[in-house]
């Protein structure tokens, strides 16, 4: 018996050593990884002032998910708060704790583009990968629409992860916008033909539902999220429910499947800004894709 106690009493003791030895690591690890810097030189574009390319910067921050996670008015908004996951988007514009006014023209390109800011740290929980492969008229577009947002006050942007979140990022499971980019990329104007155009809109799609739109638990999320749907039309998937282009932008506008069941996590308030034939661009590029994963 006394020698069941001794091998439990070291068994415990070297658990409460492992896990408080990957407590540190989490805590420094992660550190290191978030201060880090991340080397590159974006390339400039032209920021526009005429109505016309405000109209159309407009358009891509309602529809494109900056409202969700910067709200309306650029003052930025929480997404998270259960305590230990606190996710609060910056204010964006030149308000109270604003961080217009830091920003230089290429800052914002660094921002969007390559999810780094400023200093060359990266950027966490901005998803830039989504945005990386917007057209340089168009960034201009969002960038020219964003400075000219009135100042407004806000809160501070603020990010607290759980240890566990933070372990999985300092060993790499969970990676920042600005490792899964391709900053060589040089993004092309948006195409006439319709399964191009969709997929330029479906780039806002990559972030939760994967480089190749098959879905799966979104990196960083908190545990409680639902995986991505598989946008493939693969047999059973997600894409089955929607026979149609109507169905599909019924979905969108409304956040809720064709049996009237509720979808989570997807950033609705965006999506319903779509239009016409963005929506049906999107649709028949998931329906062009071959059938992957399940």
């Amino acid at each position: 018996m006394h020698k069941a106690l001794k091998i439990a009493a070291w068994t415990i003791g070297g658990l409460v050593v492992l896990v408080g030895a990957a407590a540190l690591y989490a805590q420094i690890g992660s550190e290191r990884r978030m201060n880090r810097i991340v080397s590159l030189t974006p390339s400039p574009v032209a920021i526009p002032s005429d109505a016309e390319a405000l109209a159309r910067g407009k358009y891509l921050y309602d529809s494109r998910g900056c409202i969700d996670c910067h709200a309306r008015d650029g003052a930025g908004r929480t997404l998270v708060d259960d305590g230990a996951l606190v996710i609060r988007g910056p204010n964006l514009t030149a308000g109270k704790a604003g961080i217009a006014s830091g920003y230089s023209d290429l800052d914002w390109v660094r921002a969007i583009r390559h999810g780094v800011g400023p200093q060359g740290k990266p950027l966490l929980i901005m998803p830039s990968e989504d945005y990386a492969r917007l057209s340089d008229e168009d960034l201009g577009s969002m960038i020219a629409y964003i400075r000219s947002l009135p100042p407004v006050d806000g809160e501070p942007r603020e990010l607290r992860l759980p240890l566990p979140v933070r372990f999985a990022y300092a060993v790499g499971i969970i990676k920042d916008a600005s490792e899964k980019i391709d900053h060589a990329y040089k993004p092309a104007p948006p195409q006439d033909d319709v399964i191009a155009q969709g997929e330029y809109v479906a780039n806002m799609c990559m972030g939760c539902h994967g480089l190749s739109f098959t879905g799966g638990k979104i990196p960083g999320g908190p545990p409680d999220w639902p995986a991505a749907a598989n946008l493939t039309p693969v047999a059973g998937g997600a894409m089955a429910r929607y026979p149609d282009v109507a169905s599909f932008s019924a979905m969108l506008r409304s956040g809720k499947r064709p049996d009237g069941t509720g979808i989570a996590v997807m950033p609705f308030e965006s999506l319903s800004e779509l239009d016409d034939g963005e929506v049906a661009a999107m649709y028949a590029y998931f329906r062009s894709l071959s059938p992957a994963g399940k």
